[in-house]
């Protein structure tokens, strides 16, 4: 078997496709899925990040047993597979990996994530990033909820204004990364901020700035976030005017904001005039 080696470690080449080495020293891991992305939240994270942080493309998974060709899409006459790649903030020192949700061979997907960050980057900790549907309204205050697969990396996260998360459904595909990360003590944790159900098809630039700023928080980024403001004020001001013109919309954002509940009929009607509305 042909392998990757630095530092001593191994790493299955033919899982990758390698561009560059990266020059980081123990570096933070953040982990994208773009797969339902609730909010466009993933997708919004990562490029402002690489985008304001210089992430440089470093490697990508390759796709083939992970995705099927059906999943593949053509653009100006090319196949566009699913990407699974590694990028690297250097002077951040944060590696980050976006990636559609694998259709097949989930295990040795997250392994193989897991081998190059860990025996190839030298990874001291991960965090993975997706959205939650929350049934409130668009003017309360989010929370991001969080899943840790270590106590004593919760009780490090203290004092960051995360709240526990509880969950009773099938476990999400972060949900096995943790467990796998823990296999290996890399200390972990899911970040789930709350979207609002009008707002998961579109986009929450409310959730964006407040996930961000925690991860500026966190590893002391630096980031101006103020180009969010702009976005979330523009979306604030398009849905009161919506209010204003539809007596039944307003009155069912009314209802959110005093703690009270939709049937399903309503939360439809809400979700579909708001995703109208936003996608001008």
């Amino acid at each position: 078997m042909n392998f990757l080696r630095k530092g001593g470690n191994r790493v299955d080449k033919a899982l990758f496709e390698i561009y560059q080495s990266p020059q980081l020293r123990n570096p933070s891991l953040i982990v994208a899925w773009q797969t339902r992305d609730v909010g466009k939240l993933s997708v919004k994270i990562i490029h402002f990040l690489n985008e304001k942080l210089g992430g440089q493309k470093i490697a990508e998974i390759k796709p083939s047993g992970f995705f099927p060709l059906g999943g593949a899409a053509f653009k100006d006459n090319l196949l566009r597979v699913p990407e699974s790649k590694f990028s690297a903030c250097q002077k951040s020192d944060l590696l980050i990996f976006q990636s559609e949700e694998p259709k097949y061979e989930w295990y040795n997907f997250l392994n193989g994530l897991l081998d190059f960050a860990q025996h190839y980057c030298h990874i001291k900790e991960l965090y993975t990033v997706s959205g939650t549907v929350s049934l409130t309204a668009h003017t309360a205050p989010r929370r991001i909820l969080a899943v840790y697969n270590q106590p004593e990396f919760q009780k490090m996260l203290q004092g960051y204004g995360l709240e526990d998360m509880t969950w009773e459904g099938p476990p999400a595909i972060s949900s096995y990364l943790l467990w796998l990360a823990k296999r290996r003590d890399i200390p972990g944790i899911s970040l789930w901020p709350e979207i609002p159900f009008y707002l998961a098809a579109g986009e929450d630039p409310v959730a964006t700035k407040l996930t961000l700023s925690f991860l500026d928080s966190r590893f002391s980024l630096g980031l101006d976030l103020g180009e969010l403001d702009s976005d979330i004020g523009n979306q604030n001001e398009k849905i009161a005017q919506l209010r204003e013109e539809d007596a039944e919309i307003n009155e069912y954002i009314n209802r959110l904001e005093s703690g009270l509940s939709l049937n399903e009929e309503e939360q439809v009607r809400l979700a579909r005039a708001v995703y109208e509305l936003l996608k001008e």
